[in-house]
């Protein structure tokens, strides 16, 4: 198999916004549009992309007032996020793509499919929820408040808790963060941006509409997760017709799976996407 290539990054404007854009794969493929989560960069998806872009083509970017992507006016929502995202493919001549978010981009991914469901021909929903929970809001303003106060050595530190205990006693896994130190906000602008998304995380609220989106579905939850417990995301998976529940149990089943449990979950989503035609 030929390694699919990597196109030159680029910037495209969508809005009030410049948007830093990475793609991956044959254009001519069917499009996978990734939404990324809270203080999250493109840079995040390197390694996944790339094995998605062996049957798709892929489009990472980042959010508006992260990595490269300016900040632009207004408040920063999960509705507004996807606003930008629709923006995006108008932007890229994109009619239809496969959509997945992870996390504040799960919240994103439900709100595109629910006001532009004909661009959307499959959902992925990776560690999400519906509405935020008492828990949730505690642990999202917990998360935040370093972040508001631009103390970055706790904003960091406190990024553990998106990991299952047996990776935090793993010295790969210090030195994977150490790699990835880069790709975290680090001006006092993306450093905002970031506050304003963990309140965007306790605002998101799409449970009584949830069953109004249309789009084949699949929720990917851990067992391990703190952040969107895999009851959150069940209780996403009931609201949406047809959709389906893929709870991952055990060792790694936290709310960075995809990074823990990688082996498992990129070729779940390589798999149910293909069973979905974009046209």
């Amino acid at each position: 198999m030929s390694t699919p290539p990597v196109h030159p990054p680029r910037t495209v404007t969508v809005d009030d916004i410049t948007v830093a854009v990475q793609e991956y794969g044959d254009r001519d493929a069917p499009s996978l549009l990734v939404i990324n989560g809270t203080s999250q960069s493109l840079g995040f998806w390197t390694e996944t992309a790339q094995i998605w872009a062996t049957a798709l083509h892929v489009v990472t970017y980042d959010l508006r007032g992260l990595g490269g992507t300016s900040r632009g006016t207004g408040p920063i929502s999960s509705p507004r996020l996807a606003q930008d995202a629709l923006g995006l493919l108008d932007a890229l001549e994109i009619d239809r793509a496969h959509v997945l978010g992870y996390s504040l981009g799960s919240a994103t991914a439900q709100e595109l499919a629910l006001f532009a469901p004909d661009r959307v021909a499959s959902l992925v929903l990776q560690c999400t929820w519906g509405r935020t929970s008492g828990f949730q809001r505690a642990m999202f303003t917990a998360l935040g408040h370093p972040w508001k106060t631009g103390d970055m050595d706790a904003a960091l530190g406190s990024i553990g808790l998106a990991f299952s205990p047996e990776a935090l006693e793993s010295p790969e896994l210090a030195e994977r963060m150490a790699e990835m130190i880069p790709l975290f906000p680090s001006t006092p602008e993306q450093i905002a941006a970031t506050a304003e998304q963990w309140d965007a995380d306790i605002a998101h609220d799409s449970l009584d509409r949830l069953s109004a989106i249309s789009a084949p579905t699949l929720v990917v939850a851990g067992e391990q997760d703190l952040l969107t417990p895999p009851g959150q995301g069940e209780a996403v998976a009931q609201r949406i017709p047809g959709a389906q529940y893929h709870l991952f149990r055990g060792e790694g089943s936290s709310h960075g799976l995809g990074f823990e449990r990688a082996e498992e979950f990129v070729p779940l989503v390589l798999d149910f996407l293909k069973q979905h035609a974009v046209g």
